[in-house]
């Protein structure tokens, strides 16, 4: 950490020394003060914004501040911040995260790979994680049921179109059969990594990306759910966390 003069731009290894400088020859001291905090001094505006954002929850960019610590994670993650620095191999859009590029392939969505889906993903991510460190070792697995679900009258309740399987309501018809052609109802196909304290399974990549990248059960940090994505759509590296 260093300390600068306004005046001559000199740079000191304590604020003490930076502040004998300015005493000494009249010159203003360069200080960066919290919007928060009374008598709080910086000596750089990093340092402050690092303050703002751990005690306050505060963007200094954007000067927003929010509820807590997990909202403004989940701003400084977003497209604002990030910009879309995730690549896809095939088509080459750009993405924030690693759950929007996981999205994109999962859904049949990339024009230069429409052969992937939910299920050559997962074909995809277990070639490169033998080991089983997000995916699930579905012995005797051939592949989802490639039935197409269509919701008729009787769906209707009185109130909303009702899922048969879970209760679940919708404003539409269309609402209701896009949930029943999701991957909602079908087997789980991956899990936290974090067996001893989370364990929790999930039905496509995109979600155990979302799951990790919010950092809620603390096993690796948004940065590296970025790097492993990277891995599982190029090269021939087995997947680490």
């Amino acid at each position: 950490m260093s300390w600068a003069c306004d005046d001559c731009n000199r740079v000191f290894a304590t604020a003490r020394a930076r502040d004998q400088h300015a005493d000494a020859l009249d010159h203003s001291p360069l200080n960066y003060e919290c919007d928060f905090c009374d008598h709080w001094i910086f000596p750089d505006y990093q340092t402050v914004a690092q303050h703002e954002a751990d005690h306050h929850h505060h963007c200094t960019d954007c000067n927003r501040t929010f509820m807590n610590a997990n909202n403004l994670r989940m701003h400084m993650n977003s497209r604002i911040h990030r910009g879309t620095s995730i690549q896809c191999p095939f088509c080459k859009t750009g993405y924030t995260t690693a759950t929007g590029l996981a999205h994109h392939l999962e859904g049949g969505n990339c024009s230069k790979a429409s052969f992937l889906n939910r299920d050559e993903v997962y074909r995809i991510v277990r070639a490169k994680d033998p080991g089983g460190a997000i995916s699930k070792n579905l012995i005797g697995w051939q592949g989802s049921p490639t039935v197409t679900y269509s919701a008729t009258d009787r769906a209707w309740n009185g109130d909303g179109w009702e899922c048969y399987f879970c209760h679940r309501e919708f404003n539409t018809c269309n609402g209701l059969n896009q949930h029943l052609n999701s991957p909602a109802h079908q087997q789980a196909l991956y899990h936290c990594p974090n067996r001893n304290r989370c364990g929790r399974e999930f039905k496509t990549l995109a979600a155990v990306m979302n799951h990790l990248e919010s950092e809620s059960c603390s096993f690796t940090r948004f940065e590296n759910v970025q790097r492993t994505v990277g891995d599982i759509v190029s090269g021939n590296r087995l997947l680490t966390f």
